[in-house]
């Protein structure tokens, strides 16, 4: 059981966040969208840390979970806590696929395929856009103002 606050943001603080989000962003988080391969900012992201979600700043996934899937993408095998990701059945483009979202805020991030590395074998495929990058000496973003970082 995750030690954060799932339950959403509140209408108000939804249209604040939507708020100061670019064009790509929106299409991204809020409709679904996908961004171009082999372009996003943490593709190539070696520091040490954590994953947030873009639009809500919950953990999604750690930096010694990501791996060079060779896809485009920035690609994890495990995430921060799997409660923090939602799944769910996408048959868009033709295509049978596991699109994974915020758990708290229901933003897209992008896909879960069962062709990633041990020990779990999945590769969580994200949108750079859809996330933020905490080192590991900073302190977690709190967007929503939860007061949820440890220490």
């Amino acid at each position: 059981m995750s030690t954060f606050d799932l339950s959403p943001p509140s209408d108000a603080q939804r249209q604040t966040l939507a708020a100061a989000l670019s064009p790509e962003e929106r299409r991204v988080l809020l409709s679904h969208g996908t961004e171009a391969p082999f372009c996003g900012v943490f593709l190539d992201n070696k520091r040490e840390g954590v994953y947030v979600c873009r639009f809500c700043g919950l953990p999604l996934f750690r930096s010694n979970a990501k791996f060079d899937s060779g896809t485009g993408w920035p690609s994890f095998f495990a995430p921060f806590d799997e409660a923090h990701i939602g799944r769910v059945r996408d048959v868009s483009h033709g295509m049978l696929r596991v699109e994974i979202v915020c758990k708290r805020c229901s933003s897209h991030l992008g896909h879960v395929f069962p062709d990633g590395p041990p020990p779990t074998g999945e590769r969580h495929c994200l949108n750079s856009v859809s996330l933020g990058f905490v080192g590991a000496d900073e302190a977690l973003p709190d967007p929503l103002q939860r007061d949820e970082n440890p220490g």
